[in-house]
């Protein structure tokens, strides 16, 4: 007993030798837990820049981080020491994952623990853009106009709600839409017959869930597949009054392409919480900019990827990776 109280205080010492780098803003939870097991330290600017990691990631055990910058192999190369990179979001492409395990370092996600977040985001918007509150809300605060003739809008109840993948949040979010009357119909390769059963969902092809739907919501990871997935072509057999609503990740709908059907009146409204460009090369914090045409489109909105920024989701996220950097690193 008195030999395992030793190894233990040993244990706990080497644990110290270990550095915590916490790159983003992150549950507070994170900085606390882990800091009873070895230094952590946060970087003065959230989140750096790829140059600024580098010049700080070289000692260091443990990464906590969210999607940016972009962890490629010339960041993992720097990273003499690391062992664990702990995403508080979901999606990994922003990470060259194949490279950090031929590194031998542990790269652990949060899948699902932001999945209602998202999903109330989703519904959100869809309010947003049938409502026109924003463009109302402008017409009061800005042209000081009191007019409610000029934003009728369309309810949710009746319609139909297209799912591009059905995961977690797909399914919350088609979970919420048929307590607003919707008829939910979905599309993803991967799932059984009996996940759509369970979900009263309608399994159906790309090409057939966006020629019945009134809004089209994509729930999918950005790959070869699914890059500029919503492009002319695929909007042109979309209703003319649908709206496409996207919480996943820049690339996947054509953002040139929206802005021209936007302009002509070929589809109803975009509501986005991602761009095109926002992880792209050193994403946001190298100052690479991101206008794009859409800023100047009607009927369109868009948030600066805060799907999953909610004190709930944020300590629930804390709490998955601090479990799991635990157990990677065997802390007792």
């Amino acid at each position: 007993m008195i030999r395992a109280a030793a190894q233990k205080i040993i244990n706990r010492k080497e644990c110290w030798l270990m550095k915590c780098l916490i790159i983003d803003v992150v549950s507070p939870a994170i900085a606390e837990e882990l800091g009873k097991y070895m230094e952590v330290t946060t970087c003065k600017q959230l989140p750096p820049s790829k140059d600024e990691l580098k010049a700080e990631i070289g000692d260091v055990d443990v990464l906590i981080m969210r999607v940016d910058p972009k962890i490629d192999k010339e960041v993992l190369d720097a990273a003499k020491s690391l062992k664990v990179i702990g995403v508080c979001s979901v999606g990994l492409n922003h990470i060259d994952t194949k490279y950090a395990e031929e590194k031998g370092v542990q790269v652990f996600n949060a899948p699902g623990l932001n999945g209602n977040a998202v999903a109330e985001l989703t519904i959100c918007k869809m309010l947003e853009l049938s409502r026109h509150t924003i463009p109302a809300h402008r017409d009061v605060t800005v042209n000081e106009k009191w007019d409610k003739y000029a934003f009728v809008g369309r309810e949710l109840r009746g319609k139909t709600l297209g799912v591009l993948g059905f995961g977690r949040i797909g399914q919350r979010v088609g979970e919420i839409a048929r307590v607003f009357g919707m008829k939910v119909v979905a599309y993803d390769p991967y799932l059984p017959a009996e996940i759509f059963a369970k979900n009263e969902a309608t399994s159906m092809s790309i090409a057939e869930v966006c020629k019945v739907s009134d809004y089209i919501t994509i729930h999918m990871p950005l790959n070869d597949e699914t890059r500029n997935l919503f492009n002319a072509k695929s909007i042109a057999e979309m209703k003319s009054d649908a709206v496409v609503l996207n919480m996943a990740r820049g690339g996947i709908v054509n953002e040139k392409d929206m802005c021209e059907a936007l302009k002509a009146g070929k589809i109803g409204g975009y509501a986005t919480d991602v761009l095109e460009n926002e992880v792209a090369g050193d994403g946001l914090t190298a100052d690479a900019g991101f206008r794009s045409p859409l800023f100047d489109c009607d009927n369109f909105v868009v948030s600066p990827h805060i799907g999953a920024q909610t004190v709930d989701a944020s300590r629930d996220i804390g709490a998955h990776i601090i479990n799991k950097v635990k157990e990677a690193l065997d802390l007792k």
